[in-house]
């Protein structure tokens, strides 16, 4: 056996039905007397239930969109933390709100329940991304890492169908370049292909029938792990272009990831032959893994190019620019002129070769 590191991280995790109801008990555990609530607007009916368990304790609540957490906004939430005197937080949301409540944590020290109500897997990780000046910078710090996680599936029930799909194949993104991580090891790698199974069975019965709940708890088991594959190990190359496109170009972040998945992992085929072979056999894909992914997406009726989620020709060439710019790993080295090649190829939504 190659030699590796394994870092376990120090979180709790209630995973069931009605777990929302378990954040004032998540509460006591903390000793936490002063919460400010981070929700997302489209859960105000659960943010109302959170505030009514909360009592009391409650001294702020922000519940306004966060998308990819630029500056300004993280700056507005730091200050309510602030002036009112919060000792912790509770974050009900989809990866933005979280990531929000993580800038705010790391600023001021203060300890995070999370409760997801997508599947970006950021509730379980030291990462989280801000946007300034118009460039999305990643960071890791074990200061952001949530206390305790609440997988409510009752929660995910009424997200959209084509808002799950791409939510899901976000989640699938950070098990996919788990497998080829610079720092992979085996314990990780376990995690990351077994959620990749997980939502590659459980996608098609979401988007299909969105209120199977056995199937949207398959699919939230998956971005569990795919978010614990992500803490796990470094990024690569797929992220750092969807920070790019994302941060500075203003495309939709989940749908990103959808479209450029097929893409980074053609790229990176050759190059990490052993990691594709776990990605075809994870999704059961004759096709190998790239076009296992593109074709996934295609049968869904997701998004498989730039094109479609907003990007413009012209902003292609800068891209790439950007792209080059503090690169993340990849197994295949990153040369300017193959990532504007690839960036043509998921603007087309060209089929992958590999």
């Amino acid at each position: 056996m190659n030699p590796f590191i394994y870092g376990a991280l120090p979180l709790r995790v209630i995973f069931e039905r009605k777990a929302l109801f378990k954040a004032g008990e998540e509460l006591e555990r903390l000793g936490a007397r002063r919460v400010l609530l981070i929700s997302t607007p489209s859960k105000h009916d659960e943010a109302a239930t959170i505030a009514a368990a909360v009592g009391q304790r409650l001294v702020g609540h922000f519940d306004q969109e966060a998308p990819h957490v630029r500056i300004e906004i993280a700056e507005v939430v730091r200050g309510l933390a602030r002036s009112s005197g919060a000792d912790s937080i509770i974050a009900l949301g989809g990866g933005s709100t979280i990531g929000l409540a993580k800038a705010v944590a790391v600023d001021q020290h203060l300890p995070i329940i999370a409760i997801p109500t997508t599947y970006s897997g950021s509730e379980v990780t030291p990462v989280y991304g801000m946007t300034e000046n118009g460039v999305k910078h990643g960071h890791r710090d074990p200061a952001s890492l949530p206390k305790t996680v609440l997988y409510d599936p009752e929660l995910i029930v009424s997200m959209p169908p084509m808002l799950s799909l791409t939510s899901g194949m976000n989640a699938m993104a950070h098990s996919v370049e788990a497998l080829y991580a610079q720092d992979a090891n085996p314990i990780i790698s376990l995690m990351a292909e077994e959620s990749i199974r997980a939502l590659a069975q459980s996608l098609p019965a979401v988007v299909e029938r969105p209120g199977n709940i056995d199937a949207r708890q398959g699919s939230f088991y998956g971005s569990w792990l795919a978010g614990m594959s992500l803490a796990g190990v470094g990024m690569s190359l797929h992220h750092k272009l969807c920070h790019t496109l994302g941060g500075s170009f203003g495309l939709p972040h989940a749908e990103t990831h959808t479209v450029v998945l097929p893409y980074a992992v053609d790229y990176n085929a050759e190059a990490a032959p052993q990691a594709m072979a776990r990605v075809a056999r994870a999704l059961g894909s004759q096709e190998g893994a790239a076009r296992g992914l593109w074709s996934l997406v295609k049968r869904l009726g997701g998004p498989t190019s730039l094109q479609e989620i907003g990007m413009r020709r012209e902003d292609l060439d800068r891209a790439a620019e950007l792209a080059m710019k503090s690169p993340y790993y990849s197994p295949r080295p990153v040369e300017q002129i193959a990532i504007r090649g690839l960036l043509e190829d998921a603007f087309l939504g060209k089929q992958p070769t590999s």
